[in-house]
């Protein structure tokens, strides 16, 4: 029976994980298993990747095929190293010690670089955060001037320097109007045109007297 190790698919949609499981290459992808050897994650940063990697080591030395995405995630949890190397205890080229060793100084290597990896991506997220709230403060202190803009009254409209300086050379002191007011004050009022009128007839009627 031909054995495949491949990915079955879980999750809901548009946020699958999926279990790594040895089958048989004539089931469905979803179908029955002969077991499960991991699961692989690819929804956070990095993918989270969990693998029984002495039982994967097992299904390859019984001839099982991986397909070409379980091949990359042996690969990447170095399954395929140490699979390898148990070739060479086999042939006599290592020890069983000795290929141990040599897969723990590999996790271990591994290990730092998948490490350094997330300090990077955590201290970019905390930059970027830091970006983002700056830019909203910006947008939000505009917003709060232009509002503060908006509420202030109309400023009255100037008038040229030119004409305020003509204006107050123009216009009378304090003095100059009390005396003009003094003199409107003494001066006699004037004979109305009526007054007039009333005392011509008298005149008329002395002329007409003396003829008599």
């Amino acid at each position: 029976m031909p054995v495949r190790i491949r990915l079955q698919r879980h999750g809901k949609k548009g946020k699958p994980f999926y279990w790594i499981v040895a089958a048989d290459s004539r089931a469905k992808r979803d179908g029955k298993f002969l077991e499960k050897l991991g699961i692989y994650n690819p929804n956070t940063n990095p993918a989270t990747i969990d693998i029984n990697v002495d039982q994967s080591v097992q299904w390859l030395n019984n001839g099982a095929q991986p397909s070409d995405t379980a091949k990359r995630i042996l690969s990447y949890k170095g399954v395929l190293l140490k699979h390898h190397l148990m070739g060479g205890v086999r042939k006599g080229a290592l020890t069983e010690e000795e290929a141990e060793k040599k897969f723990q100084a590999w996790v271990e290597e591994k290990s730092k670089k998948v490490s350094d990896k997330e300090k990077n991506l955590s201290k970019a997220q905390e930059e970027a955060r830091k970006k983002a709230l700056e830019a909203e403060k910006e947008v939000n202190e505009k917003r709060a001037q232009a509002a503060a803009e908006a509420e202030l009254p109309e400023a009255p409209e100037e008038v040229p320097a030119e004409e305020e300086v003509a204006a107050l050379e123009t216009a009378p002191t304090p003095e100059e109007s009390v005396a003009q007011e003094a003199e409107a004050a003494e001066a006699p009022a004037e004979e109305t045109p009526e007054a007039k009128t009333e005392e011509a007839p008298e005149e008329e009627k002395k002329p007409a007297e003396d003829k008599e």
